[in-house]
C-alpha cells in the first residue's frame, strides 16, 4: 500500500505476498544465500535455525540446537554471522561447519543476549545487546545482566570489540546507509515510544556521533529493519494488529511511504533472491515473501 506517491516507483503491481513456511513460535534474522539459493531464520524458542530452499520450496531444521539465535547477516566473505541468546555470543560459521566464537565478554563480563548484527565494508561486526534474551527461559537462560545495554563495534582479526552507543534505550535492529556515513538503531524501550535513531559514522569508521531521532514510532514497533539502495528503510512492524502488522517503509529522511500488511506482526527482514529484489520477512510463525522493485543495499 502506497502512503506516498514515491511508494508506487518501488512497487511490482503483479508481485504479491506469498508464505514460504510456517510453524514456528518466533521467526527472526532472516539471512539469504545466493550462492545456494536458500534462505535462513532463527526460530528463537524452538531453539533452531531453518532453511528454506529456493529450488524446491521446501523448509526444515538446518541446525538445532541453535543456541536460541536470533539476528543473523553475512560476512564479506560469505559466512554466516550469528546472535545467540543462549550462549550470549557472536560466532561466525567457517565454510567448513566449523563454529568460531568472535565475541562473548567485554570487559572480562559476559555479553547479555545478542540481538542483531551487521557487518561494515571494512569487514568489522556491529551489533546490539539488550538483555531480552535473558529476561526468561522462552528465548534463551534467564539471568542477570553484566554488562549495561550497548551497541559494539568488533574486528573479528583482533578481538578488539569496544562500544560505539551506550545511550539507547533497549538497542534492537541496526543497518547502514547505503554509503555507510550514517547508522540506524531501533530503540525498542525508548519512553515514551520506540524509536529509530540515527547517527552519523566517522570518516575511519570506528565512531558514531550526532544522536538524532529519525523515526517516532508512536503506536507502532520497530524491530529489525534493512535498507534498500535508495536508501529506503524497510521495517518489520506490528503488535498483533490488523492496521499494523507488516513492514513500513520509510524514505532517508523517515517520511513513510508505504507499508506491507502481513496477517503476523514481522519481527525483521531481508533482501534476497536472484537480483537482491525479493523481500523475506520473519513474522511471528511464518515466513513471507514479495518481490519488490528496487535492490537492498549491498552494505546491509
Amino acid at each position: 500500500m502506497s502512503l506516498d506517491p514515491s511508494f508506487d516507483a518501488l512497487r511490482l503491481p503483479l508481485a504479491g505476498v506469498e508464505r514460504l513456511a510456517t510453524g514456528c513460535r518466533w521467526s527472526e534474522g532472516p539471512v539469504w544465500f545466493g550462492d545456494g539459493r536458500y534462505l535462513l531464520w532463527s526460530d528463537i524458542p524452538n531453539n533452531r535455525i531453518m532453511r528454506w530452499d529456493e529450488a524446491t520450496g521446501e523448509a526444515a531444521p538446518f541446525r538445532q540446537p541453535s543456541n536460541f539465535a536470533n539476528g543473523q547477516t553475512r560476512d564479506r566473505q560469505g559466512r554466516l554471522i550469528t546472535c545467540e541468546h543462549g550462549t550470549r555470543r557472536i560466532t561466525r560459521t567457517e565454510y567448513n561447519g566449523d563454529i568460531t566464537v568472535l565475541a562473548d565478554r567485554f570487559d572480562g563480563k559476559r555479553l547479555n543476549s545478542p540481538n542483531d548484527v551487521v557487518v561494515k565494508s571494512d569487514g568489522t561486526v556491529w551489533f546490539t545487546d539488550p538483555p531480552f534474551g535473558i529476561a526468561g527461559s522462552y528465548e534463551g537462560h534467564k539471568a542477570e545482566p553484566e554488562l549495561t545495554q550497548n551497541v559494539y563495534r568488533l574486528t573479528p582479526e583482533t578481538g578488539d570489540l569496544t562500544v560505539v552507543a551506550d545511550d539507547v534505550l533497549g538497542p534492537n535492529g541496526l543497518a547502514f546507509s547505503p554509503d555507510e556515513q550514517k547508522l540506524y538503531v531501533v530503540e525498542s524501550r525508548g519512553q515514551p515510544t520506540r524509536k529509530i535513531l540515527v547517527y552519523d559514522v566517522s570518516a575511519d569508521g570506528t565512531e558514531i556521533s550526532n544522536k538524532q531521532v529519525l523515526i517516532d514510532a508512536r503506536g507502532g514497533t520497530p524491530d529489525g529493519f534493512r535498507v534498500d539502495a535508495l536508501g529506503n528503510l524497510w521495517c518489520g512492524w506490528g503488535m498483533g494488529s490488523a492496521e499494523l502488522d507488516g513492514v513500513m517503509v520509510f524514505d532517508p529522511n523517515g517520511k513513510p511511504i508505504g507499508r506491507i500488511a502481513l496477517p503476523e506482526r514481522c519481527a525483521n527482514l531481508c533482501f534476497g533472491g536472484r537480483a537482491n529484489s525479493r523481500l523475506f520477512m520473519a513474522a511471528c510463525h511464518s515466513v513471507y515473501a514479495l518481490y519488490v522493485n528496487v535492490a537492498g543495499a549491498v552494505s546491509v
